[in-house]
């Protein structure tokens, strides 16, 4: 039995009429008639730039030099003053609708916040070294610091971080968060760009690592693949609708703190305390004190014989 698969000009029509039928229905879904917001493929090449001026030599340009250098920087910093005003500008225009496009101080606060980004760069790198450092001091597979730099996931979701949470302190709105889904998607190490994080942190092998908006993480912290710094509860208003905001929902992890693979931490009032280690898989909710050792009991494993021609059965059946 043959079916007839022909597709005539009236079903494509029937298709195009339904399709648009439901940008009515599912208005939270299109964003028709209003100002362009900035662009993934504008802010992914931002990003790339950006990283070009704090790595330079490890990215699109090998043949820098002393002598060279200045015009290299020169040229990325022009080019990205224009293109961050240009996305910033978009989401400043989105989030106050009410505002003409050509508005003059849209365009004079879009720009003097990517001048800000711009001039903060120099004080990111430094921080960025101590997490270079600590990446080194702390992985004894690293052969040396340019492998981290080159190649290692944890170093390049914090950098990203590290971007973004400057233009979400500056109060720019989309940009920040692109950027570091952005880098979740390559590195599989999600880093809200509201975190507060301090210099000199480690995150090892990296994937499945989750750290929410509110988290505060001090100096020199080390976290392992797995780990989740997550809420515990979300406040709701007087219909019980969640709350959205910036409250406190996520643990804070002082100085010197190590979490190793698979731990979850949660809620905002959960405080681990400076040089706390804490164990794989261990699920916390309450605080703990400064130098505190957190780890599962010794789970029991019960461990069954076979013979020979049993396993060899099994390996078939697999």
């Amino acid at each position: 039995m043959s079916t007839d698969l022909r597709v005539t000009e009236t079903d494509l029509h029937a298709v195009i009429g339904q399709l648009v039928e439901s940008y009515s229905a599912c208005g939270r879904l299109h964003h028709l008639e209003h100002e362009p917001l900035p662009s993934r493929e504008g802010v992914a090449e931002i990003v790339a730039d950006l990283t070009e001026l704090l790595y330079p030599g490890f990215g699109r340009r090998q043949d820098l030099n002393a002598g060279n250098i200045g015009y290299h920087v020169g040229g990325l910093v022009d080019g990205l003053h224009r293109k961050l005003a240009l996305q910033i500008g978009r989401a400043l225009r989105h989030e106050n609708p009410c505002e003409a496009s050509a508005d003059p101080e849209t365009d004079a606060d879009a720009d003097a916040k990517a001048v800000e980004l711009l001039r903060r760069l120099p004080e990111i790198r430094r921080t960025l070294e101590a997490d270079v450092e600590a990446a080194y001091r702390g992985d004894p597979a690293a052969k040396s610091h340019l492998e981290i730099v080159f190649s290692y996931p944890g170093i390049e979701a914090i950098t990203v971080y590290r971007l973004a949470n400057v233009l979400h302190q500056l109060k720019v709105a989309f940009i920040p968060r692109m950027m570091t889904e952005l880098a979740h998607s390559r590195t599989g190490i999600d880093i809200h760009p509201g975190a507060t994080i301090g210099p000199g942190f480690f995150i090892d092998h990296g994937t499945g690592v989750v750290i929410g908006e509110t988290c505060d993480i001090g100096q020199r912290v080390r976290l392992y693949q797995g780990v989740t710094l997550g809420a515990l509860s979300f406040d709701r208003d007087a219909v019980g609708e969640m709350i959205h905001g910036d409250y406190k929902r996520h643990p804070t992890l002082q100085d010197d703190v190590v979490v190793y693979a698979n731990a979850t931490i949660l809620g905002g009032r959960t405080v681990i305390g400076e040089g706390a280690v804490i164990g794989s898989n261990v699920w916390l909710t309450k605080s703990v004190e400064p130098y505190a050792v957190v780890v599962l009991d010794n789970p029991q494993h019960k461990v069954k014989g076979r013979s020979r021609p049993e396993q060899e059965a099994l390996m078939y059946h697999i």
